[in-house]
């Protein structure tokens, strides 16, 4: 491997805290539109099938988006290690924008999915690089409250994301879902063109080509074969299998390829260091449940009170305050503590509350309120760990490899989530059916307009799938539980400041 690497440093004077923060609202307003656009097409999408046809394609209005940017999350971050994080952005950001307009002219159903695929590319970007940015300019001891922003800010943006799709659809036209990123991008384009001037001397690197594009080849099997089974095939299909097993011998090449690569698109060598080690197979586990939450909780909660995908919305008001709140108060403490080892269990603890109480949910009104409280401790949870793991391994890692290994972290969650969704999706599927008509899975909140008794009957089955579900990622939090207690506490580096954003 290569002794040459580009040099970044951490910051050290080198902003003012003024620059600081204007380098910091331009990077959160740019990961705030990509976490928004990746469920603020969900409530349209009827609307936009309506419009330009192709029902066929609809499941790959939001498969396009999820493939493109989980593959180009650690593109990205090695990339941008390599030559420089401003650079990099600032193409995530066109990129983005490029996607986004071409969304809103689309005139067909595959123009629209080849768009979203375009979207997802700067979107992956900037998800990982937008971490990778704060980790440049701030030390790890002050850190904590600027990556509990981040974090808070993409969860609020995913949430609301439905509500704001099914705004601008009721009033206007569903391409201004897209149209409005423009503005808001070229903003955030503006701000870090002017302001995101980090201290980077560019080396002689050669780009691990071949690492690329068998890490896309692997990623790309996966996640269609996973998003296939519970739609076109079913799990032991013959596409479905073929999937998979192409995805497992292209990881065994790529894996085996960039143990020799001189500079990796995934270091290996980082997995030699034990913090690394341990919050990578938390944040798979992490992510299976956290998405599976964030998937069947709103379906829930349509099914038993009857609202509409965009009003269930509000309803899960409650996780999202909670991973909010929690994420900047446990940012600040870390930051004034200096440590961050106790938070990644307690945020497991209480995520494991959360999911027991969602595993009592029934099919009644009366367990909304406990929908909405199981929520909050599944969000405060989540807020916990997601930017302790994040600061744990920018802490432990080389200043040039933080923009590396940002996005390892967020890969390895994103892959959980869609095997997670994929797994979960296949045991509330087979607690459905025969039991239940189709449609109505499709569209629960029509459960309520049945007549009694079948009112009842369906509820009853339809509480007990999603139950389920929750049931069984029990034991993933326990085990995920087990393993934030194996995380090696390092005292955090840098100096802390009395002043915060």
């Amino acid at each position: 491997m290569s002794t040459e690497q580009p040099v970044v440093q951490m910051n050290a004077g080198n902003l003012t805290q003024r620059q600081i923060y204007v380098v910091f609202a331009g990077v959160t307003a740019a990961m705030g539109l990509s976490a928004l656009d990746g469920t603020i097409v969900n409530t349209a999408l009827a609307t936009i099938v309506g419009d330009l046809g192709g029902l066929k394609y609809y499941a790959w209005i939001g498969t396009s988006y999820m493939l493109t940017s989980t593959v180009a999350t650690p593109l990205f971050g090695k990339l941008s290690d390599l030559y420089g994080r401003r650079r990099l952005f600032q193409i995530a950001i066109l990129t983005f924008l490029l996607g986004s307009m071409i969304c809103g002219v689309s005139q067909s159903m595959w123009q629209l999915v080849v768009a979203r695929g375009i979207q997802g590319i700067g979107g992956g970007g900037l998800f990982s690089l937008s971490f990778a940015i704060i980790g440049d300019i701030v030390p790890p001891r002050e850190r904590g409250r600027y990556v509990g922003l981040i974090t808070s800010v993409f969860t609020i943006s995913s949430v609301i994301g439905p509500l704001i799709g099914g705004f601008i659809v009721d009033n206007t036209s569903w391409r201004w879902i897209f149209l409005v990123n423009l503005p808001v991008g070229i903003v955030a384009l503006m701000i870090t063109n002017k302001s995101l001037k980090l201290p980077f001397t560019a080396m002689q690197q050669k780009v691990d080509y071949i690492g690329a594009t068998l890490l896309v080849i692997a990623v790309s099997c996966l996640i269609l074969g996973l998003s296939w089974t519970g739609g076109s095939y079913g799990w032991l299909s013959a596409p479905t299998i073929a999937f998979f097993a192409a995805a497992l011998i292209v990881s065994i090449a790529f894996f085996r390829w960039e143990s020799r690569a001189e500079e990796p698109i995934i270091p290996l060598h980082l997995m030699k260091i034990d913090v690394v080690r341990a919050i990578v197979p938390l944040m798979i586990l992490v992510g299976a449940v956290f998405y599976g939450a964030n998937a069947f909780m709103p379906l829930y909660l349509q099914g038993v009170t009857g609202v509409s995908a965009t009003n269930s919305g509000l309803l899960l008001v409650p996780l999202a305050v909670a991973v909010a709140g929690t994420a900047i108060i446990i940012g600040r403490i870390t930051s004034r503590t200096g440590t961050y080892k106790v938070w990644p269990p307690v945020g497991a603890a209480l995520a494991l509350v959360g999911f027991i109480m969602a595993s009592l949910l029934g099919s009644t009104h009366a367990y909304l309120y406990l929908a909405m409280i199981a929520s909050f401790f599944i969000g405060a949870g989540m807020g916990a760990i997601f930017p302790t793991s994040t600061l744990a391994v920018q802490n432990a890692v080389e200043n040039h490899e933080i923009g590396a290994a940002s996005s390892i972290v967020i890969f390895v969650r994103q892959l959980g989530g869609a095997i997670g969704l994929a797994i979960y999706g296949a045991i509330f599927n087979a607690q459905l059916e025969g039991r239940i008509d189709e449609k109505l899975i499709q569209t629960p909140r029509n459960i309520k307009q049945l007549e009694s008794p079948l009112r009842e009957q369906a509820l009853e089955v339809f509480a007990h799938a999603v139950t389920t579900v929750f049931r069984m990622a029990i034991p993933v939090l326990i085990i995920t539980l087990v393993l934030s207690c194996l995380i090696p506490g390092r005292q955090l580096k840098g100096r802390a400041e009395a002043t915060s954003p």
